[in-house]
């Protein structure tokens, strides 16, 4: 790679990375906090809502950091895909495509390149690359794909339970 090159990658790995600890500083500590943001995963099905606010929070803050400084990029990314995941599936896939009728556009974006970024990797400006344990290419897109899905799966098998099931566990 060249210096234009992992300028951009720093430019993406840090704007995704502000936007994940924004997420989840929001479902802490913005309007409603924890109590909100465990009404809202509630209302979409999921039991035990208030763990999984706090598994919310902690994946988004924790992938925002890492990919802030460049570490663990893969499994960072992974940990977007399989939030931007999770929401497409539960909030917005009913709504359609756009994000301004509260559609899946915005998650499809950041999903797609959390992919991306596992398969560029995360460029030279990164703990990764000094460490020298940067995965890249289709091994970094199949830690991201491989990660990310096995860990929506897996959540939404033990604790999503569609509208009629029952939720009070």
């Amino acid at each position: 790679m060249n210096e234009a090159s992992d300028t951009a990658l720093l430019l993406v790995r840090v704007v995704l990375g502000v936007v994940m600890v924004a997420h989840g500083w929001n479902h802490w500590k913005g309007g409603g906090g924890i109590t909100g943001t465990a009404g809202w995963f509630g209302g979409l099905g999921l039991t035990r809502p208030r763990l999984q606010a706090w598994l919310s929070v902690l994946t988004e803050l924790g992938a925002g950091v890492l990919l802030l400084a460049g570490l663990f990029t893969s499994l960072a990314c992974a940990a977007v895909l399989s939030v931007m995941l999770v929401a497409g599936l539960l909030a917005h896939r009913r709504n359609g495509f756009f994000v301004f009728k509260e559609g899946y556009e915005y998650v499809l974006v950041l999903g797609v390149l959390a992919v991306a970024l596992g398969a560029w990797g995360p460029g030279e400006y990164a703990l990764d690359e000094a460490a020298d344990i940067g995965v890249t290419g289709w091994a970094g897109a199949g830690v991201v794909l491989g990660v990310g899905v096995v860990a929506t799966a897996g959540l939404l098998a033990v604790f999503w339970r569609p509208e009629g099931e029952d939720r009070s566990s």
